[in-house]
């Protein structure tokens, strides 16, 4: 049985990466799927979820042609890692990464709330990180935001209660979503894998079979299909079970945090 089939589900950042994953697989369990994304793709209307005023259209949009919102999946994002002391190259991009990260959050769910309120329901998924767990070199601003966004989404929890599901999603580091491609400095990846940092680089240069084996323990990165489905394994849960907060993670990974 589905719970996701006939909802009407939107995804940020879903023009590429788990966002599109995650909306394919929404659409697969017979969902409606509006994707939203800064950039042209496949089902997606472009709204850059840093303009409130565009995202709250965007979703006025969505109710008016479907009647109802019932799931927002917050995913867009960017990830600008680098060291603090590397301030006077990276600050504009630090700019954008809180405006995106943190504020498309908060912009996706002031558009949703009075919706979901007055339909007598709804489900906001926002999907964090792992580097918001703690500060951690390398991630000061990145991983900053991501803390926001689950503090975020534990007051909208309480605040909530018996009106809107919240579920708050940390990934590890998953490669193959193109996050990897906003990194400023590619040393600031290695504090997050603390005393395994060594061994992770060499990693980085080929690994053995049981390493990029799903099914063996050693597993060391989770692909982004392995996260969409999990994510939509959030959503595809009765009104009135929510899963609140889920982290997931390769069993053999090399981070520490």
């Amino acid at each position: 049985m589905s719970h996701v089939e006939g909802k009407v589900v939107v995804v940020t950042g879903a023009a590429g990466g788990f966002g599109l994953l995650t909306a394919g697989m929404l659409s697969e369990r017979g969902a409606t799927v509006v994707g939203f994304d800064v950039h042209q793709g496949e089902g997606c209307r472009i709204v850059d979820v840093t303009d409130r005023s565009a995202v709250q259209a965007a979703v006025d949009a969505v109710v008016a042609e479907h009647g109802r919102l019932d799931v927002l999946v917050n995913n867009a994002g960017i990830m600008p890692l680098a060291f603090l002391a590397d301030h006077e190259r990276a600050a504009e991009a630090w700019d954008r990464c809180i405006d995106v990260n943190l504020k498309g959050v908060l912009h996706g769910i002031y558009a949703a709330y009075d919706h979901m309120v007055r339909q007598g329901g709804g489900h906001i998924v926002n999907i964090a990180s792992i580097y918001g767990n703690y500060g951690v070199a390398g991630a000061a601003v990145y991983g900053a935001t991501k803390a926001a966004v689950i503090t975020l989404s534990n007051a909208l929890r309480v605040e909530a209660q018996g009106k809107i599901k919240v579920t708050v999603v940390r990934p590890t580091g998953v490669p193959g979503t193109g996050l990897a491609a906003g990194i400023l400095d590619m040393g600031a990846v290695l504090p997050l894998a603390g005393h395994n940092a060594e061994r992770m680089v060499s990693r980085f240069g080929g690994m053995e079979p049981e390493l990029q084996d799903p099914e063996d323990v050693r597993y060391w990165a989770i692909s982004p299909e392995e996260l969409a489905a999990q994510i939509v394994y959030a959503v595809d849960q009765p009104a009135g079970v929510a899963i609140s907060d889920i982290t997931v993670r390769a069993t053999g990974e090399d981070y520490v945090f």
